[in-house]
């Protein structure tokens, strides 16, 4: 059996944003070594250049529902295309600013223009597909995140040998080019409209709605969703408690991993690279096969592994000083990624009611960002006051909580109208 099989009935709107997707992250170059330019560059300790890693995660969270709300009123093609262009122009003044409170400004202003284009993402992937295809779906825009990934860092670590202001420019143009993407393709009404596969839920104002009949009152039938404000809904905030304990694990990737591996190792910049390269090589061949196959488990069962393979692979670092070691244990990480990631998504988008999907996805990405704020500047701390196995045991825990929370996710099952089955 063809195991990109799950692929074939994707519709085209799905391959456009993909398509997108891939040319934007195909320029990724300045995140991963931002906290490197500034130390070798600007000369600023790296407690301080991790505290700009800790502005960008402060200004995505703060964008993630603007954007959400944004998505659901205007369209999340319009907040895309928005998001594209203008991030694309700020990367270009980023080589103008000199001193570190430049910097964290023009960081603050790109994080809330670059992050703003998740929510709609994952909005228009959930409407487009009927559930069953999600997983498929959330894979493939993953495999072009990822495939895109494999080329923008391994690049810029070759053009930071030669001057970082290359990574500036080269990140700024393929997020101008991406935008374009959007703006030339021709869409589907079904991506302009925001119209949903879900036929349960015509629209989801209606979801609260009583009717009365003969003076008795109908309910809609059962939904995850007992209250269509996202902050409100028990089942999405016992999951994203669960979840952010992983994401400060997977966060250390571009935080203390570089720091770990040039400044504690000595190893060389673009072995860090290649750590990218061997992790989106790995997403590009396995990962749609493998969410293909796991399309039925249910949901805890895939979390929980995601967040224990994280715990195991990036604990590992604490146990290994040689290139083969590190390459060991980011083949076991990727694999709790290639899990974790497309099954939360899909997850997060079944709560999530059709209509109040970028509301939803702006808070799930919202805990991405809570996270990316907060992982940068704990690791960093940790790695410079009690050393490399302090970190990377606290990483361990870290992950070993969020798969033990995870075991406990609920299903979406029968239950009393109204009420979310939290386990």
């Amino acid at each position: 059996m063809n195991p990109w099989r799950g692929l074939k009935n994707l519709p085209r709107g799905i391959w456009i944003i993909c398509a997108a997707t891939l040319v934007n992250r195909a320029g990724t170059m300045v995140l991963p070594f931002l906290v490197l330019y500034l130390t070798r560059t600007l000369e600023i300790s790296p407690a301080r250049a991790a505290l700009s890693l800790t502005v960008y995660g402060i200004a995505a969270l703060l964008a993630m529902p603007v954007a959400g709300r944004l998505t659901d009123r205007i369209g999340p093609l319009a907040v895309m295309k928005g998001s594209l262009f203008l991030s694309g122009l700020v990367l270009f003044l980023f080589p103008l600013a000199h001193s570190f409170p430049a910097i964290l400004a023009i960081t603050l202003v790109f994080a809330i223009l670059n992050e703003s284009v998740r929510p709609p993402s994952l909005s228009i992937i959930s409407d487009m597909v009927a559930p069953p295809q999600r997983k498929s779906a959330f894979a493939l825009s993953r495999l072009a995140i990822n495939l895109g990934m494999s080329i923008g860092p391994a690049i810029g670590g070759v053009l930071a040998v030669f001057s970082f202001r290359w990574l500036f420019f080269v990140d700024g143009a393929t997020s101008i080019l991406a935008g374009v993407v959007l703006a030339l393709a021709q869409w589907p009404k079904r991506a302009r409209t925001g119209s949903t596969h879900d036929p349960q839920w015509a629209d989801a104002r209606d979801l609260g709605r009583e009717i009365e009949a003969d003076g008795v009152e109908l309910l809609p039938p059962a939904h995850p969703a007992a209250d269509l404000r996202a902050f409100r809904n028990r089942r999405m905030l016992y999951f994203l408690a669960a979840l952010i304990p992983a994401q400060l694990v997977f966060f250390q990737l571009t935080s203390t991993l570089p720091l770990f591996l040039v400044r504690n190792l000595h190893l060389p910049e673009s072995l860090y690279g290649s750590v990218f390269t061997l992790n989106t090589l790995l997403i590009v061949a396995i990962e749609v096969p493998l969410n293909t196959a796991m399309a039925h488990w249910p949901h805890r069962r895939a979390l929980s592994l995601g967040a224990l393979l994280y715990a195991i692979g990036f604990g590992s670092f604490g146990l290994v000083t040689s290139p083969a070691g590190i390459f060991a244990a980011t083949v076991v990480w990727t694999f709790g990624e290639m899990i974790l990631l497309p099954a939360s998504a899909a997850y997060a988008a079944e709560i999530a009611p059709p209509g109040c999907r970028g509301e939803y996805m702006g808070l799930y990405t919202m805990s991405f960002s809570i996270s990316f704020a907060v992982a940068g500047f704990l690791g960093a701390n940790l790695l410079q006051r009690w050393g490399p196995h302090a970190l990377w045991g606290a990483v361990f825990a870290s992950g070993c909580s969020a798969a033990l929370l995870m075991s406990r996710i609920g299903e979406r099952r029968g239950t009393t109208p109204g009420e979310p089955a939290l386990v």
